[in-house]
């Protein structure tokens, strides 16, 4: 074997060299690339993440803007219907009210008919009476206009219709609840000596 001249052993020192720079620049080059690759992926959830969060607040807006509409909309038909519902007690109080010399007439059924079809398109739209007399006085459902002799908080007598509208209040019942004075207590006369009598 031969000994390598120095310009050949020279040349591949120089190859080596050159080998060895270009895998630091490979590494580098490598770590570089990783480390870009890092802060875009990181970047990237950032921007996913914002997203999702643009997505989700502007889902909750819709849905709150669909709320709003129908809460108007329900407010509205409540604000309409709180005015046509004394129109409803008027005519429930006349037909209440119709003389036994009249209740057979034609024109009386016609009334009664009236009656019967205005109920029944405020059924259809929601609109349904509050259930009071015999009940327990409820103040969400029930206004209190009079105390009188009866079961203790319990609704004795209506004095006009409470109306709800999809299940929410529009009008309360004005009622007269009872005071738990018992009435046949009330009615027995007393004797002389203050006494009831037996």
């Amino acid at each position: 074997m031969m000994p390598r001249e120095p310009e050949e052993q020279e040349h591949r020192e120089i190859e080596d060299a050159e080998d060895a720079a270009a895998v630091n620049d490979t590494a580098a080059a490598t770590a570089a690339l990783e480390k870009e690759l890092a802060e875009a992926k990181k970047q990237a959830e950032e921007y996913l993440a914002s997203w999702q969060r643009s997505q989700a607040d502007f889902s909750n807006y819709r849905r709150r803007m669909v709320q709003e509409q129908q809460d108007r909309l329900l407010n509205a038909n409540a604000s309409l219907f709180c005015d046509i519902l004394p129109v409803l007690d008027d005519l429930e109080l006349a037909v209440n009210h119709i003389p036994e010399k009249h209740a057979a007439s034609g024109w009386v059924e016609g009334v009664r008919l009236v009656e019967r079809k205005f109920k029944s398109i405020l059924e259809k739209q929601g609109v349904k009476p509050v259930c009071a007399l015999g009940m327990a006085f409820d103040p969400a459902l029930h206004e209190a206009i009079k105390q009188e002799k009866g079961p203790e908080g319990s609704v004795i007598a209506e004095v006009q219709k409470g109306y709800t509208l999809n299940n929410k209040l529009i009008r309360p019942s004005r009622v007269i609840v009872g005071s738990g004075e018992d009435v046949k207590a009330a009615e027995e006369p007393e004797s002389e000596d203050g006494e009831v009598a037996e």
